[in-house]
């Protein structure tokens, strides 16, 4: 299991600027698997709670159910515009749902306002992280892994 507070103790220089991108934007892309395998987008909000990357869900809704099935996921930020100015960003690894009763009373109380009905909560347990940014003429791309540290890459 790794948090996100593992990922910027382990990538101090990118997790901040990662962390930037989806606190830029209230709306981001979440990928996940449906029964079948074939992959299921959805819109989703994430908020940094402790040590946590979270989403939360209505009650019910098909990310929620795939999440609990297989939690496996990516997620895409926001990118604002198309300059990329400040990078595009991608989350993947697994989610684990929240189930005890206290970390769900953390995870409502740090909502800008309480959830309009029954909801799921999910802790987002990083595998990789990427950053890509332009820089001139050339895409900049820093990967962090899990136990691999970052790397950086250049393409023109």
């Amino acid at each position: 299991m790794t948090t996100w507070q593992d990922f910027e103790q382990d990538a101090p220089d990118l997790a901040p600027l990662v962390r930037a991108r989806f606190e830029a934007n209230k709306h981001h892309v979440l990928a996940t698997l449906r029964r079948g395998g074939a992959p299921r987008v959805s819109g989703t909000e994430v908020q940094f709670i402790g040590a946590d990357l979270t989403i939360g869900s209505m009650a019910g809704a098909l990310k929620a159910l795939d999440l609990r099935r297989d939690g496996r996921f990516a997620l895409h930020s926001n990118p604002a515009d198309e300059t990329m100015a400040d990078g595009d960003a991608k989350v993947s690894g697994t989610a684990v749902e929240i189930t005890d009763p206290a970390e769900l009373a953390a995870f409502e109380g740090d909502l800008p306002q309480p959830p309009p009905g029954s909801f799921h909560a999910f802790r987002l347990e990083p595998e990789e992280v990427v950053l890509t940014t332009v820089a001139g003429d050339r895409l900049v791309i820093r990967s962090w892994r899990r136990g691999e540290g970052v790397r950086v890459f250049e393409r023109t």
